[in-house]
């Protein structure tokens, strides 16, 4: 299993650029750059990769809103390039509150134009011929009647480092994870516990493989958690509180929250209303109380090495292939501790 990470905002890019440095030697395979909206993740990227050697470099999401199809395949090509083929594009469609609110444009058709973008940005890596698209919601050029009418099919000037740079997506709704497993290198689900991800993702997951191209490998998929591996160490699972408290009950409107549905699937129907109902009430402590222990356990890496072990298997055993973790300390050198504890485990467990 490789091991990925978020990059922090919280010590400064240059800050924790450094951190992503140390976890390198330790063993980090793949970081993931955030954007949401804070500092443009390509900026970061593009810092990473004069800064590392081998880690992969991962936009971890670039909404497919805020920028063409075309920059989009452009941008990953320049990091590509910059960091001799580590990087991996990473896309999502965040949110209404963010797209409308921040960006300024209409959230609509995420899964269609997820999947045009995808076929845009393939077309230029290979630059086989100059772009044309048809679709939907892209039209390059744009057709007859619209702009000036002296838009004309362009390739990208340079050859890319690679003809196909691998596509990740951040999806969660029944027909874009459904498009993800049809199409995608990889998958970065959020909430991701193992004991429900079949009852939540399942059956889409399914249909997608069946229409996925047999020449391209098998979903690459990202799920773990908070990683501190110790005894008596139990108390650090509730250091995810406020990010679950967050996201389950305050990311986006109380009938478009993506994050809470699928607490809800989980079985935690009950607790996603009240955790909902506190933090848009601004109680917000109150609303990070109300999430389950068992929840807390069942997706995390938080605790004595046997423990952790067991976790890994079960999420071996629900088909991730990838970790998507958090490591947990109050210092740079816990962290990257963890980093390498983990990487040992791995090497010796599966």
């Amino acid at each position: 299993m490789q091991i990925s990470t978020l990059m922090s905002y919280a010590q400064g890019y240059v800050g924790a650029t450094k951190e992503i440095m140390e976890m390198e030697k330790a063993g980090l395979d793949v970081v993931w750059v955030p954007e949401a909206y804070s500092f443009d993740a390509p900026s970061a990227m593009g810092y990473l990769a004069a800064k590392t050697e081998r880690v992969t470099i991962a936009s971890g999401i670039l909404p497919i809103y805020s920028r063409t199809p075309t920059l989009l395949a452009m941008t990953a090509a320049g990091i590509d390039a910059l960091s001799e083929g580590r990087c991996m594009l990473g896309l999502g469609a965040s949110g209404p509150q963010v797209i409308e609110g921040f960006h300024g444009v209409p959230y609509d058709a995420p899964a269609t134009r997820i999947r045009e973008i995808i076929e845009i940005c393939r077309k230029v890596w290979r630059r086989d011929e100059k772009l044309v698209h048809d679709g939907r919601k892209y039209q390059i050029p744009l057709p007859e009647g619209e702009g000036t009418g002296l838009g004309k099919p362009l390739k990208i000037i340079n050859h890319p480092y690679r003809d196909e740079i691998p596509i990740a997506l951040a999806t969660l709704g029944d027909k874009s994870v459904e498009l993800t497993a049809e199409l995608a290198d990889a998958w970065l689900p959020a909430f991701y516990m193992a004991e429900g991800a079949d009852a939540v993702w399942g059956d889409a997951l399914r249909r997608g493989n069946a229409k996925r191209d047999p020449g391209r490998p098998p979903l690459d998929i990202y799920a773990g958690g908070s990683v501190a591996i110790g005894d008596g160490l139990e108390g650090y699972r509730d250091m995810a509180r406020p990010g679950i408290a967050l996201y389950v009950g305050g990311m986006g409107a109380r009938e478009k929250n993506f994050y809470n549905q699928v607490f809800r699937t989980y079985g935690y129907e009950t607790e996603a209303e009240t955790i909902q109902d506190l933090y848009l009430a601004g109680r917000k402590s109150e609303a990070e109380a109300a999430i389950p222990e068992s929840y807390l356990e069942a997706t995390s890496l938080v605790g004595p090495e046997g423990f952790v072990a067991e976790r890994l298997q079960v999420l071996k055993e629900q088909g991730v292939t990838s970790l998507n973790v958090s490591f947990l300390g109050t210092t740079t050198p816990e962290r990257v501790a963890n980093c390498d504890k983990l990487k040992n485990l791995i090497a010796r467990h599966l």
